[in-house]
């Protein structure tokens, strides 16, 4: 199960330089029930708290959140992975994501993301062709 991002992971994230805008896809499988601090909600329903404390600060420092949706079917697939829901992040650069996931106020809220999430991927993306 990994929710959270490997030193690996991030120095790769900011190994490119770029200062522009980049997405973020958020590939996100819930928990059946929420673990502590939110015990009674399903795993959707406590990162929701999560998400809703997590857009405004992301708004906050120049971000925006594109787009947040249910996965209601998988078309093509390979079989190891499936996910409940997808969102899609834009963050103003690779820095500033890093500044935001590492800020207090993240921390401060983060109980409900890791009470809710049985596992995600996390994908930064670039504007462009492959």
């Amino acid at each position: 199960m990994a929710i959270y991002p490997t030193p690996d992971r991030i120095k790769k994230l900011l190994d490119n330089p770029s200062d522009e805008p980049f997405v973020m896809v958020n590939l996100l499988r819930f928990k059946a029930k929420a673990s502590a601090p939110d015990e009674g909600m399903s795993g959707a329903e406590a990162y929701m708290l999560y998400g809703q404390r997590m857009r405004g600060i992301v708004e906050r420092h120049g971000g925006r959140f594109l787009w947040m949706g249910r996965v209601d079917a998988i078309v093509i697939e390979d079989g190891a992975q499936s996910y409940d829901a997808i969102a899609l992040v834009e963050y103003p650069s690779r820095k500033a994501f890093v500044q935001i996931a590492t800020s207090a106020e993240v921390n401060e809220i983060g109980a409900h993301r890791a009470a809710g999430l049985e596992s995600q991927w996390l994908i930064a993306t670039t504007r462009g062709q492959p």
